[in-house]
């Protein structure tokens, strides 16, 4: 609350009625001071300024820096509406939040979803992520596709042809995988596309494996790429690549598409638990391919215990990079490690954090429950942890 100020004259208004005609005295003597001290004031600042370099710049107050809305800070949240449709809260402070709403909060820029073709549950089909696309942009924040080109999960050991697609001819899968990306585009309008998840062999096996059929591999991703240019020329095109050994094989292979971000995973109980050699990767890919990085896929364990009875990934000390405790502040340390060294290198585009929203939502007892809650960015109780706050934009 600002302090209140009085000036002499309401000062004066205050005194008894008796003290009037001193008042008005006193009153006009201080005009006349006002006048004297007007004049000599005067006086001054013109002989100050006569004494000013006039050729010298007046300094202006350095701006605030604009927040950094280029550098990627991006969570994969796709099992949210599942997560949801099973009655799960989630939780900031213990109070129940969006989860959009809370990683918005805290700084997440992008969020990922990946996006299967046609998939028995219904999760993750292009209803379901269209729906949700909507809410992310609705947030302000924006929307990367993890497309599989699968009606499951398609990763370096499985790029299986959605069921639809099993027996056409490899012209005919070629046009249906550019009016399959169309209407993607033409429903989402996602400011960045990932074509295919994993690809280390190519997508769409067989006819698309990168090691026995490049050919048809190399246009495949072409025609996927040439479908979101033309209805968005602005989004951008990821190519993604599971890990760090043999990445410098792929993106040999497909230097001649037309992409603008390498993607890699980097998992420290599959990829190994040296921050350096990640480091030391993504630089050396860079430099060879004149790419910016995105680490697509990461995420580290806030404990080493468990909330439901579905085996974990990650669970024993020796899967742990040294120096990074399983804990919320280990956990916090890693993925702010992460953000720093990729936003301070002139070589790397963003961060994506994974699995962060797959809390144990089918309940304790489940045996086909999350194998990635103690890897989750909300704890056991739903609640949002402490390494939400790596992704803001210092």
């Amino acid at each position: 609350m600002p302090t209140q100020k009085f000036s002499a004259n309401d000062l004066l208004l205050k005194k008894p009625l008796l003290g009037f005609k001193k008042s008005l005295d006193v009153s006009k003597n201080n005009i006349h001071m006002k006048k004297n001290a007007a004049f000599f004031g005067m006086l001054i600042w013109v002989c100050c300024f006569s004494c000013v370099d006039r050729n010298q710049p007046i300094p202006t107050p350095n701006p605030t820096p604009a927040p950094d809305t280029t550098f990627i800070r991006a969570a994969d949240l796709s099992f949210i509406p599942e997560a949801e449709a099973s009655g799960c809260i989630y939780k900031k402070d213990s109070l129940p939040e969006d989860p959009l709403v809370t990683l918005k909060n805290a700084g997440c820029n992008v969020v990922r979803l990946r996006l299967w073709h046609n998939p028995s549950s219904g999760h993750s089909g292009l209803s379901e992520v269209t729906a949700m696309a909507s809410r992310i942009h609705q947030q302000g924040m924006k929307v990367w596709l993890s497309v599989h080109f699968s009606d499951t999960w398609a990763d370096p050991g499985a790029q299986t042809k959605p069921l639809a697609w099993q027996n056409l001819s490899f012209t005919v899968l070629n046009d249906s995988l550019n009016s399959y990306m169309t209407r993607v585009m033409n429903t989402m309008h996602p400011e960045i596309v990932q074509i295919g998840n994993e690809t280390n062999d190519g997508l769409l096996w067989p006819e698309g494996k990168l090691s026995t059929n490049e050919s048809q591999c190399l246009q495949l991703m072409q025609t996927a790429i040439n479908a979101v240019r033309a209805i968005q020329p602005t989004t951008k095109i990821i190519l993604h690549y599971g890990g760090l050994n043999g990445a410098s094989w792929f993106l040999g292979k497909v230097q001649q598409l037309n992409y603008d971000y390498i993607g890699l995973s980097y998992y420290p109980v599959w990829h190994g638990t040296s921050l350096n050699n990640l480091q030391s990767t993504i630089t050396t890919l860079a430099g060879t391919f004149n790419k910016k990085v995105i680490i697509a896929e990461t995420a580290y364990p806030f404990t080493l215990s468990w909330n439901d009875w579905t085996n974990n990934i990650v669970g024993l000390q020796n899967q742990l990079i040294p120096g990074y405790d399983a804990s919320p502040s280990g956990q916090l340390q890693y993925l702010t490690d992460i953000k720093n060294w990729s936003k301070q290198s002139s070589v790397c585009a963003g961060f994506c954090y994974w699995g962060g929203e797959w809390v144990s939502f089918r309940g304790p007892q489940a045996t086909n429950g999350s194998s990635w809650e103690n890897q989750a960015l909300w704890d056991f109780n739903n609640n949002a942890l402490p390494a939400i706050n790596a992704f803001n934009s210092n």
